[in-house]
């Protein structure tokens, strides 16, 4: 096939998988909304000059994200700011609205079958309603500002491992970073501080876990956040593999941007760093967003010299056990985010063997990172964001 027309048609078939995805999430997240809109408006007493304000205000603040996300994909702008940060602080405010709708609904329905709450409750329907609507709003308040705070508390977590396997010299120290998320909501000050605590390390090796940009790469490159990136100091280098966000924008855009910033990409590929091998992989969304087959894992591992430590860097940390087939040493993670807002981190632990922390599987060493940035919502609740310190000791012979 002629190498432009398959280049045309790679293009359309991203739009067309992009397209999809659009409709699934906005069809689930339309649905929400109309969920949540009707409960909100039942709670607004009758009369009420609220009511009349409150139909245009929901339909703002609920359509914000994703109308700021559209225009973003053209040009930043101080419109697109100003909703991508609406919409992304509603979505917080959504997390925890959401479920304890539900449970409301649940004890109503719970309560139509066994009458256990008290008769008052319906006497008083509407003071009833203003009290619930007020404490809940007050409990969502207090959650987001404490998670506004929490998400910009970036701490340094320490893990040592050892590894059955010679390397020469002194034990290597790791400064792994997943998630960041560049872009409107994680902008110069956020990265800024990611360097910081990376530089605070002072790592032998930098290694990025994927998610590095949030999407659309063309906001982080107008804040020039390269520049920022620029300023890590490693002493081997800085290595970075795709996250599924660097397909839902341009994962191409997104590498040749980190590249020409001193991120030397690793996709589907190895390299032979400080003693060790370094094993990236392409992440799964290339399959759904790009069209593109990632390699097997065996296929990655098969030219390497098992007898020298090998280190795994895969985005999602799906199919653990294929790492300890394979002779992994040091499997690296991120993508859960450990659901970033509590109770949902319940959900991830279900989903993935491993949501956050570590776990060895035979001699494999695995580390799943809760992230560094935020995905939507800055806020960050149940969980702490991180850059890992992984000081790897060997006494092979």
């Amino acid at each position: 096939m002629n190498p432009t027309i398959e280049s045309r048609e790679r293009v359309r078939s991203r739009h067309r998988s992009f397209a999809i995805f659009f409709s699934i999430v906005l069809t689930v997240y339309s649905a929400v909304h109309f969920y949540i809109f009707t409960r909100l408006n039942q709670a607004i007493p009758d009369g009420s000059w609220f009511r009349t304000l409150f139909i245009p205000l929901f339909i703002f603040i609920a359509a914000s994200y994703i109308v700021g996300q559209i225009l973003e994909r053209r040009k930043s702008s101080f419109v697109s700011d100003g909703l991508t940060w609406t919409g992304a602080l509603w979505l917080g405010a959504l997390a925890w609205f959401f479920p304890a709708i539900v449970m409301v609904d649940v004890i109503r329905l719970a309560d139509y079958a066994f009458h256990f709450l008290p008769p008052e409750w319906y006497v008083n329907g509407t003071e009833t309603k203003e009290t619930i609507g007020s404490i809940g709003s007050a409990v969502v308040l207090i959650g987001m500002t404490y998670g506004f705070w929490n998400a910009r508390n970036l701490r340094v977590r320490p893990l040592a491992i050892t590894i059955d396997k010679k390397r020469n010299g002194a034990p290597l120290r790791i400064a792994l970073i997943s998630d960041m998320h560049m872009g409107t909501i994680i902008a110069k000050k956020r990265v800024a501080r990611m360097v910081e605590k990376i530089n605070s390390i002072k790592p032998d090796l930098v290694l990025m876990a994927g998610d590095q940009i949030d999407g659309n790469p063309h906001p982080v490159m107008e804040l020039d956040l390269g520049k920022v990136l620029e300023k890590i100091e490693s002493k081997y280098g800085v290595y970075a593999i795709t996250g599924n966000h660097e397909y839902i924008g341009d994962a191409e855009i997104a590498c040749a941007y980190l590249q020409s910033h001193g991120v030397k990409m690793i996709r589907d590929s190895a390299v032979e760093v400080a003693g060790v091998y370094l094993v990236g992989r392409e992440d799964g969304a290339a399959k759904q967003f790009a069209h593109l087959d990632r390699k097997e894992l065996s296929e990655l591992m098969a030219p390497l010299d098992r007898s020298k430590p090998i280190i795994l860097m895969d985005h999602t940390p799906f199919h653990l056990e294929q790492a300890e087939q394979n002779g992994v040493d040091l499997q690296v993670s991120g993508h859960t985010h450990h659901a970033q807002i509590w109770p949902f981190s319940y959900i991830t632990k279900k989903i993935y063997e491993v949501s956050w922390g570590y776990k060895k599987k035979g001699n494999t060493h695995i580390y799943v990172s809760c992230g560094a940035g935020t995905w939507g919502p800055p806020i960050r609740i149940g969980n702490r964001p991180e850059v890992v310190e992984i000081t790897i000791t060997f006494r092979g012979t």
